[in-house]
Parts: C-alpha cells; sequence; structure tokens
C-alpha cells in the first residue's frame, strides 16, 4: 500500500522502520517541526524525521496539520491510508476521511482502558500485570475508533515506563504490519469500543513528581517506575532536588529482620537506615531501599558513590 507515516517521538519508529521493511510504500513522513535542544539550543530533527532522512523518504511538518496549504499538501500524496503513531497534533475529519482506508492509530494501550496521551506510564503507576498496543481505526474522538487488532503484553514486576515503552513499541511495529495487510485483504472485522469499560490517560505533568512519604512503600515505587525518564521522581534534601531513579519496596517485617524495632515509630521520609550501598527511608506503610539517585545539577549515580559524596546518617528527614 502507498502510505503516509504521521510520527514524531521514538516510540514511532519502530513501527516506521517496520513498515518499511515490509515492503510497503511510504509516501511522505509527517512530523512535529524541528526543536532547540540542548545548551546550543540547536534545532533537533524528531526521532522520526531522522529514520524518514536516512531511508531517503520525504518528510513533512506542518505547524498546523490542519491548514488549509497542509490539508492540499497531503491530499496530493495519493495515499491509500494514512498510519498514525503519537503524532502529537489532531487530525480534522476531513483529513480523516481523506484516503482510500481512512487513518489508522497505533495505541499502547488495550483499548479502551488508557485513552489519551499517557498510557504506557500510567499502566506502571497504577500497578497494572499486562498491557498491550491497540491497532485503531481512527474517528472524530480522542482514542475512541473502532478496535481493529490487539496484541498484549505483560508487565514485569520491575519494568518502568521506559522499559514498557520499547516493549509496546516493539509490539505497536509488528502489529501494524500485520494489520495493513489485513486491512488490504478486507480482512479486519472493525470492533466498537465499550464506553462503560473506558478510563483515560492524561498527558503527565511536572507537579506529579515530588514524592509524598505519607503514601505507602509500593505506590511510590510504582510512581517512580512510572516516571523514571519525565518527569522523573524527586524529594528534597537540605533544601535541593534529589531526583530518585532506582529503587525497591521493603516491608516493616523485613526492616525488623535487620533488627531494627524504633524504625515503627519514625515518621514518614526519615532515613531509618544507611548501608554502603543504599538508603532505606520509611514511606506511609513500609519503606523504599534508594538504590540509585541524582542530586540537583549533578548527574545519575548509584546510591554507592552518593553516600561517599554526600554523607548520610539515620534519623534525618527527606521531603521538607
Amino acid at each position: 500500500m502507498r502510505i503516509v507515516f504521521m510520527g514524531t517521538p521514538d516510540f514511532a519508529v519502530s513501527a516506521l522502520r517496520a513498515i518499511i521493511d515490509a515492503g510497503h510504500e511510504v509516501a511522505a513522513v509527517v512530523t512535529q517541526p524541528d526543536k532547540p535542544q540542548g545548551r546550543g539550543k540547536k534545532l533537533q530533527m524528531t526521532p522520526v524525521k531522522a529514520c524518514a532522512v536516512a531511508h531517503g523518504i520525504p518528510v513533512f511538518q506542518p505547524v498546523k496539520i490542519r491548514e488549509p496549504e497542509a490539508v492540499e499538501t497531503l491530499r496530493a500524496y495519493g495515499a491509500d491510508i494514512f498510519v498514525v503513531a503519537a503524532f502529537g497534533q489532531i487530525l480534522t475529519e476531513e483529513i480523516l476521511e481523506m484516503p482510500r482506508y481512512g487513518c489508522v492509530n497505533i495505541h499502547a494501550s488495550l483499548l479502551p482502558k488508557y485513552r489519551g496521551a499517557g498510557p504506557i506510564q500510567r499502566a506502571i503507576i497504577d500497578g497494572e500485570k499486562v498491557s498491550g498496543v491497540t491497532i485503531m481505526q481512527m474517528d472524530r474522538g480522542i482514542d475512541t475508533g473502532d478496535m481493529l487488532m490487539k496484541t498484549e503484553v505483560p508487565i514485569d514486576a520491575r519494568d518502568t515506563g521506559d522499559s514498557l515503552h520499547d516493549k509496546l513499541a516493539a509490539a505497536g511495529a509488528g502489529l501494524i504490519v500485520e494489520a495493513l495487510t489485513a486491512i488490504e485483504r478486507g480482512e479486519v472485522t472493525p470492533v466498537k469500543q465499550d464506553e462503560s469499560a473506558s478510563s483515560y490517560a492524561k498527558m503527565l505533568q511536572k507537579t506529579m513528581s515530588r514524592i509524598d512519604w505519607q503514601r505507602d512503600a509500593v505506590t511510590l515505587d510504582r510512581l517512580i517506575r512510572g516516571l523514571i525518564s519525565w518527569p522523573g521522581a524527586f524529594t528534597v534534601r537540605g533544601g535541593r532536588m534529589l531526583k530518585i531513579w532506582e529503587e525497591e519496596p521493603v516491608t516493616a517485617e523485613q526492616m525488623e529482620a535487620k533488627g531494627a524495632d524504633w524504625l515503627k515509630g519514625a515518621e514518614p521520609g526519615t532515613v531509618v537506615l544507611v548501608e554502603r550501598d543504599a538508603f532505606y527511608v520509611r514511606a506511609g506503610d513500609g519503606f523504599l531501599r534508594i538504590l540509585a539517585v541524582q542530586p540537583e545539577g549533578k548527574k545519575r549515580m548509584a546510591a554507592r558513590d552518593f553516600l561517599r559524596g554526600y554523607p548520610m546518617t539515620a534519623g534525618e528527614r527527606l521531603g521538607a
């Protein structure tokens, strides 16, 4: 099929590569405009654009896809179908109806659960045991279109937002190739979403980042793993941010086994034990064993290295 591919971040790159490798004709790639990055504020290509350029595919970067000039550019490609993966702009009804097979979206959840912009991280934060990818026929709603294909992806106990992202990107790449073949052969049966089972995964916000030590350790563990790369989860020590990169929940029984009976009375946020390669912080219920951190203005480091440069003692409070 002749395809126009719309996508922007890393999640979409695997799908674009799979479509190219499957022998489909990619007439053009549509992606967000380049943005300045880093200290030098140099314009940086989106990951999808970089992939397209490497394969010699024309790239279109409209500021607003709904503008008449952009719509006519899309029409001129004469595509059979538009494939969308985390593009970042809303398509108008005119665009949705433009190709012969319409527009299909690669969505990183098992719809109708976790519609919206943050399905991967929300699945980790909510403690889900399984996620997946849905190929959906796009309509005017936000992830409300008919489902064409699904595949499940198990969530491991220590998965992060990043590791689940990579799993789902790979799963989506395989599924979209399968779906395109089925669509072209007329072998798909669209299934309407059950609105009563729907939920919405809002876009992540920086306001989610600050750790509330009153919450239980399991909940905090999920939050930290879910927000791992952005916006990240942090606490405060001595008036400066301390990002938590790696940790694990520890029960009160496990701490008591270390001979620390007094810990039951410690306030949430209290450092209760410092070891050579880790330190333990009291949560509302249970404890977190901190294994890797990033002090404000510094790089990520293992807890053992942090403790050498920033000595810590049991009894001090974090988060104040």
